[in-house]
């Protein structure tokens, strides 16, 4: 069963993108789409029995890979607790982001490339929470990275496009120098790279040294710390983080496959999968917690000032990435594969749903030309509904709630019950919940509240007046100026938002489910003392006991998230529903702040005087001195050419008459005579 959940996707893939022209986008579509429900099919019961207790790890060979002195290590798939809750969130997204994007993608030339993509991004990430071993993790860690690289770059001809894919391959090749130099010194320190050897070793490594860049150091912190520099790339974590934001670039459902189910999660399986190692390495684990609060805190305050609706979600994915891993931090492992586990779910909702407000918006991304949607397109609105409860964390302690709020709870109290730091990183996560509440419901009020602002939009424009255009140059992500008005009227006129098709709205509907139950319905095998030691046993290192207490902690801990969320809601609701001046006038009064929050922090600006610029200048170098000053000089135009004009001389001289080639001679005879006299007379 395993085998055809990990190499369905492979093949539908292969069958879509070599024999596209062949079967055409029908086929494609049909053939990829169906390998992932069937995929998904397969994959919830093994995850329910793991839920009832009935279900037992395995590992299944598929071949002998590599022999190699001390490296030997077979192909594997390996399904546990974990291997199962990674299952169904991948196979369950991506086979919705697959029935979505028939709808989303409809216009699009070049559909059979696409779904091909989405299937092969699939097949690596299962490849990656399958893996026995860290070279197979590796394979599709960097599996992710391609397809990736593919999906956001998908609009080829859209330079942006181009630009947000090269960034994102990038940044994460550096985040992945330390995965790699993470798996070599495990290798070297271990003797071996299978994860369950090494996991059942890594106790007794504690306390060990080993000699590092001239030093010595621990040798499982720097084990760690390797590892978790890969996973700070992949899952977009502060310093490695700047990628994500534009990967929305990319088609709406790539958004929500990378950011839902598969890439930016690697990391946070990665680090709980390694969870035994980390747990013999206390400074890697409070480095992880200053990390993922940090990040949580960055792009909750950067999301409070977008414009662009898929960036203001693309910024919470990041600051709920946070969340993760200072749970793991704080080594609530369980309450962070909890969290990883809801979020799949109403972050893929809001992705999508924001998906079919820019489609009945003809591609148009700005909030601020959007407004009064809800009675258009009903069906989203209370999708996004849905999305939004769950993330901002709705809920009664005690008695009930969305998604987020079981999840999100649970790791905000783990990290109180844990002390020290992670009452840091609670306050911390704290301050993000108020201000996940505020942007996540200024979204919803800026987008299907107050009156339509529509007239102001180029795209709204080019659509009231029958212009279409290249899906491949759709409108570039981000904020822009508003347009002028229609010189014939006010810019509406005959224009309507319609309704997504129904192949759009059935993946909202069946996420929406998701967002509002899987908290409680899922919540004590994942996050309770007793029923969680049992659920993970043998898969994480799952703390009994400060799970114990994080049920446990005051009332008024409890309480915080929903007073937060509260008070988020009412600043939202006051801003841009109540009194719409209000955020101007902060903006005028706080210009500064503003500009450092629009400007992402000025990471970019930062990285690139720093990294950007100097990399041009040294290419330009080496071009201009190394290639061109010496190479091609003392090559093409240096020898080379020598060689060149000699030949051109020597051709002259073969003229091809006997009398010509006798004169030679001749005075080559009185060359060598002249010499012979001058020598010996």
């Amino acid at each position: 069963m395993i085998q055809a959940i990990v190499f369905l996707p492979l093949l539908a893939a292969l069958v879509a993108g070599l024999g596209q022209r062949a079967i055409g986008p029908f086929a494609s579509k049909l053939v990829t789409t169906g390998a992932l429900f069937t995929s998904c099919a397969l994959s919830w019961p093994i995850f329910l029995s793991f839920v009832t207790g009935t279900g037992e790890a395995e590992v299944v060979t598929v071949l002998h890979w590599v022999s190699s002195g001390a490296l030997q290590f077979n192909w594997e798939l390996r399904v546990d607790t974990l291997t199962a809750v990674m299952l169904v969130v991948i196979t369950t997204v991506s086979a919705l982001v697959h029935l979505y994007s028939w709808g989303y993608m409809e216009e699009d030339p070049d559909q059979p490339r696409f779904f091909a993509y989405l299937s092969l991004f699939t097949f690596a990430m299962l490849m990656l929470v399958t893996a026995n071993n860290l070279v197979q993790m590796f394979f599709g860690w960097e599996g992710v990275g391609l397809a990736s690289y593919l999906l956001i770059g998908f609009w080829y001809k859209k330079p942006s496009a181009n630009a947000a894919a090269i960034k994102a391959f990038v940044v994460n090749r550096v985040g992945d120098l330390g995965f790699m130099l993470g798996i070599f010194g495990t290798f070297l320190v271990f003797g071996t790279v299978s994860i369950p050897d090494i996991l059942a070793a890594a106790p007794g490594m504690a306390g060990s040294s080993i000699t590092f860049l001239g030093m010595r150091l621990d040798t499982m912190t720097i084990l760690c710390l390797l590892l978790f520099i890969g996973a700070m790339g992949k899952s977009a974590q502060l310093g490695l983080h700047t990628w994500l934001p534009d990967a929305m670039e990319g088609p709406t459902p790539v958004s929500a496959l990378i950011h839902a189910a598969t890439m930016v999660t690697a990391g946070v399986f990665m680090v709980c999968r390694l969870s035994p190692m980390f747990e013999t390495a206390p400074i890697a684990l409070g480095v992880v917690t200053f990390v993922g609060a940090a990040t949580c805190l960055f792009a909750a305050t950067v999301g409070t000032t977008q414009w662009d609706i898929k960036r203001v979600i693309a910024y919470s994915t990041c600051s709920q990435l946070g969340y993760m891993f200072f749970a793991a931090g704080v080594g609530a492992y369980g309450a962070a594969m909890f969290h990883l586990f809801t979020h799949a779910f109403f972050k893929a909702l809001l992705f999508l749903g924001a998906g079919s407000v820019i489609h009945a918006m003809h591609h148009e991304q700005d909030m601020r030309y959007y407004g009064g949607l809800r009675k258009h397109i009903p069906l989203t609105y209370w999708a996004m509904m849905a999305g939004t409860l769950a993330i901002t964390g709705v809920g009664i302690a005690g008695v009930a709630g969305f998604a987020g709020f079981h999840s999100k709870d649970g790791i905000l109290e783990a990290a109180f019950a844990a002390g020290g730091g992670g009452v840091i990183a609670f306050w911390v996560g704290i301050f993000a919940a108020l201000l996940t509440s505020f942007y996540s419901w200024r979204l919803v009020f800026l987008t299907f509240h107050g009156k339509p602002r529509w007239e102001e939009s180029e795209h709204i424009q080019h659509a009231v007046h029958g212009e279409h255009e290249d899906p491949s140059a759709e409108h570039a992500s981000g904020n822009h100026a508003p347009h002028h008005r229609d010189a014939h009227g006010d810019g509406t006129a005959g224009y309507h938002p319609h309704e997504s098709p129904l192949s759009m709205l059935i993946p909202l509907g069946v996420l929406s489910l998701g967002a509002v139950f899987a908290g409680y319905v899922f919540a004590h095998p994942f996050i309770y003392p007793e029923e969680g030691a049992a659920f993970w046993a043998g898969s994480i290192a799952f703390d009994e006991h400060l799970m114990h207490t994080a049920h446990e902690v005051p009332t008024w801990v409890k309480w915080t998230p929903f007073t937060v969320m509260a008070i988020g809601l009412f600043l939202a609701w006051n801003s841009y529903v109540r009194n719409t001046t209000l955020p101007a006038r902060f903006v005028a009064q706080f210009r500064l702040l503003h500009q450092f929050l629009y400007n992402k922090w000025y990471f970019d600006e930062l990285y690139n005087i720093l990294f950007v610029k100097p990399a041009f200048w040294i290419g330009r170098f080496f071009w201009k001195k190394g290639d061109e000053g010496t190479i091609d000089r003392f090559g093409p135009d240096g020898a080379a050419a020598l060689v060149a004009g000699g030949t051109r001389l020597a051709v002259r001289l073969q003229s091809g008459y006997v009398y010509g080639y006798a004169f030679v001679m001749l005075l080559g005879l009185v060359g060598l005579a002249s010499w012979a006299m001058v020598k010996f007379l």
